[in-house]
């Protein structure tokens, strides 16, 4: 059977003025059109002496588009000093950008970014505008902080555990008011079971007699040592994750956006032990203009992660299908000879897309009709599945949330199983008409 096939557009320039960028470590190499210069082929090294005449040098070429690999984090300082003298600059993925076959350098590789980006082949990817970059390097590294004083906490309890005091067995997080207090007295000389017990708080399910017979160890100088390092380490890595949290309140507050009463909270979600120790929810509500908190599964913490990697402003992801493919959390479409070959998401390392994954997870027994829907998708395809589709939902949610600045509407489990009834009888029905039948309702007794 004869298709109807659209012959390809030819190729256009759509890019006159553009140079290409290998990034390097040490050395970048520039090219221009070949008719700007008589050498169009140069390279810089990485000083910012160099970077300052790699901009003067595209000026004086008439450049006012520039393409570059993101390789590493070399790319940053030279990003950021082209934006700031005006230049358009598209950082491309090094995996879109590859050669063809054959000899492969430096000269080669700027050279082919050029007139890529001349013929407007490369697509650039997603960067924020930079006081939300500024933003996005504090919580990251907030992160960081938190997980190396969870190290600490680890070794703490690895350390009690050899001197056989197995205060773990009793409290469910030894970092927690109880935990600190008795490690504390420990490392100060305590060793009576007793007193240790005493400090434990009035909430713990556990005995002052239970905790009393858990805290007999050996009590060994090494260990106690160790032990004394461990604490230090993680009571500093809680002033500096202080310190940090005073710093995103300070930048929430700088660049709000919008002044008046925060939304009700329909439910306490504080975050965790980790959430921030400031009224986050009302500092993202002035900045973002929406609260991101209203959604089933989102705290405090996951909406702070996915604001500060996405911002408030979506307006370059086209719909809510751009922006969830490029969180790496909608289906693939691979086929070849008709046929369909896979549809698994693709890998990306995205801070957004898997603090969207956790709060779905966190929605497999709640009442809601997100939680609803997970339990639909669970039982079909499996957890895994489920727990992808239901991020992939959040993702569109939030979209909508800051494109339109619009409130989130709550709807019930009940409300989703009553749309599923619907959208499976008008299923049936259609059915049924292709058929030559129709469906008739069973009279109620």
């Amino acid at each position: 059977m004869a298709m109807k096939v659209k012959p390809p557009a030819p190729w256009q320039i759509r890019h006159p003025n553009a140079a290409g960028i290998d990034v390097g470590s040490a050395a970048h190499y520039v090219a221009v059109p070949a008719d700007r210069c008589e050498q169009p082929v140069r390279c810089f090294s990485s000083d910012t002496q160099d970077l300052q005449a790699l901009a003067e040098w595209l000026s004086e070429c008439g450049v006012d588009t520039v393409a570059m690999e993101s390789t590493g984090v070399y790319w940053i300082a030279l990003y950021e000093l082209l934006e700031s003298r005006g230049f358009t600059v598209c950082l491309s993925d090094a995996r879109h950008v590859k050669n063809v076959s054959g000899r492969k350098s430096d000269v080669i590789d700027c050279q082919w970014l050029q007139q890529l980006m001349t013929y407007g082949l490369l697509q650039a990817a997603f960067r924020p505008q930079e006081q939300i970059c500024a933003l996005r390097t504090v919580v990251r590294e907030r992160q960081r902080l938190i997980e190396d004083q969870g190290r600490c906490v680890q070794h703490m309890q690895k350390v009690l555990t050899q001197m056989n005091v197995q205060l773990a067995n009793q409290l469910s997080d030894i970092a927690g008011k109880s935990g600190l207090a008795i490690i504390r007295a420990i490392v100060a000389g305590e060793r009576d079971g007793m007193k240790l017990a005493a400090l434990r708080d009035y909430r713990v399910h556990a005995s002052q007699e239970q905790i009393a017979r858990s805290l007999q160890g050996s009590w060994r100088e090494e260990h106690l040592l160790c032990l004394a390092s461990a604490l230090s380490l993680f009571e500093a890595y809680a002033t500096q994750i202080e310190q940090f949290d005073r710093a995103i309140e300070r930048m929430l507050v700088r660049e709000a956006r919008i002044h008046g009463e925060v939304p009700a909270a329909k439910k306490n979600k504080r975050g965790g032990k980790h959430a921030p120790s400031f009224d986050a929810r009302s500092a993202l509500y002035h900045w973002a203009g929406v609260d991101l908190t209203q959604i089933g599964g989102i705290d405090v913490s996951t909406a702070l992660v996915v604001l500060s990697e996405v911002g408030w402003d979506l307006s370059k992801f086209n719909s809510s299908k751009c922006f969830a493919n490029w969180l790496g959390l909608c289906p693939s479409t691979r086929i070849t000879g008709g046929k369909r070959i896979g549809g698994a998401t693709k890998r990306a390392r995205n801070r957004a897309a898997q603090a969207l994954k956790l709060a779905a997870q966190g929605l497999q027994r709640s009442h809601c009709a997100l939680g609803a829907y997970y339990r639909k998708v669970a039982a079909r395809s499996g957890a895994g599945k489920a727990i992808t589709a239901t991020a992939h939902k959040l993702a569109r949610i939030i979209y909508a949330m800051l494109t339109h600045k619009s409130e989130f509407v709550a709807r019930s489990q009940e409300h989703h199983e009553q749309q599923h009834r619907q959208r499976s009888l008008r299923q049936l029905q259609r059915k049924a008409a292709l058929m030559g039948f129709q469906l008739q309702p069973i009279p109620a007794a």
